[in-house]
């Protein structure tokens, strides 16, 4: 998979692109990830890519110029699957990943300020995404979210194949309680069913557990089972 970033903050992905499985996936080469700086396809000596909204309104607003450029620049043959982080955007959740994953190239268009020129969500960006019901200072945090979700299902990143399927959302639920050692802490002890050795009474107690839990904490996920 290649990935390519627009944004005019790059050294935000340093740390992160350096960390854990999405430090391994790029190790292993499992996939390319290309940061690049937006104002790279500016004009002017100080390289801006802002501008006030047409109409008036608070703040500045991304030009579309240095959007359409580096794609044209970048991607001149063909382009790829092109997220722009909005709030108005469909929301991110793990099936989305799982869609996602499939594709050989994808871009992510970061933000800033209000927002970003209309244009560039109609004729550039094939998809508009929410990691949730907040507004964030810009497209940058969204972004590495989505990478690191995305990422993680590659074939060969994870080490245990089964982690990715064993998890929240992986059969819309969220996930069932874990324990590990020692058996009992300060008074408090693992469930005994787990200690059985019975992988069938273990598994009917995780579904259970996870019905439970999703009940409590995420009964949204619930009901969309039942629409």
């Amino acid at each position: 998979m290649r990935i390519d970033v627009l944004t005019i903050f790059p050294d935000f992905f340093t740390s992160p692109l350096r960390t854990s499985l999405l430090g391994r996936a790029i190790a292993l080469e499992r996939v390319h990830i290309n940061i690049h700086d937006l104002r790279t396809w500016t004009h002017d000596t100080h390289r801006t890519v802002d501008a006030p909204p047409y109409g008036g309104g608070a703040g500045m607003l991304m030009r579309p110029e240095p959007f359409f450029e580096a794609a044209d620049e970048l991607w001149p043959a063909q382009r790829p699957r092109t997220l722009v982080m909005t709030p108005r955007g469909r929301p991110f959740d793990q099936a989305f990943a799982e869609e996602l994953v499939q594709e050989p190239h994808l871009a992510f268009l970061c933000g800033r300020y209000e927002g970003i020129d209309e244009r560039v969500h109609l004729h550039l960006a094939t998809d508009e995404v929410a990691v949730g019901n907040a507004v964030l200072g810009g497209g940058e945090v969204a972004a590495a979210l989505m990478i690191e979700a995305i990422t993680r299902l590659i074939p060969g990143v994870m080490g245990n194949e089964h982690s990715g399927i064993e998890e929240s959302f992986s059969d819309g639920l969220v996930e069932h309680p874990q324990y590990t050692r020692p058996a009992t802490y300060r008074g408090w002890s693992v469930p005994s069913v787990l200690t059985s050795g019975d992988h069938g009474a273990i598994a009917a107690w995780r579904y259970r557990q996870a019905v439970a839990r999703t009940r409590l904490v995420r009964p949204d996920l619930l009901r969309r089972d039942n629409d």
